[in-house]
């Protein structure tokens, strides 16, 4: 039972990471594929360290530390780095996508200067 859920933790972090490359590859813009990197390395790195995680406690008997520490930093330090990537990109002067409905930032900025 166990090996299936190992299994289960390490194919679905698999299927974000892979999906997550194909969002990078096929998104038009940068903030959209911002949103599809970080959500799926988020994600797919955090289920691989939890599949690792729980193989080595029920195949050795031992609590990885640095396993743990490594999810909690991926789980917030992603979302966080990939915002500040994208709102370094909407400073700069990185236009949307054509078909982009809105922009609430740049509607944001605008009402705090006036």
């Amino acid at each position: 039972m166990i090996e299936i859920i190992i299994s289960l933790f390490l194919l679905c972090g698999t299927f974000f990471v892979i999906s997550g490359s194909i969002g990078m590859l096929r998104f038009p813009d940068i903030y959209t594929r911002l949103h599809a990197v970080t959500k799926a390395s988020t994600l797919g790195v955090a289920g691989v360290l939890i599949g690792a995680f729980i193989f080595l406690y029920f195949e050795y008997g031992i609590i990885s530390g640095k396993l743990i520490l490594g999810i909690i930093f991926i789980l917030i330090t992603a979302p966080v780095s990939g915002h500040m990537i994208s709102r370094a990109a909407h400073q700069s002067g990185v236009k949307l996508w054509k078909h982009s409905v809105r922009d609430e930032l740049k509607r944001d900025q605008e009402e705090n200067k006036a």
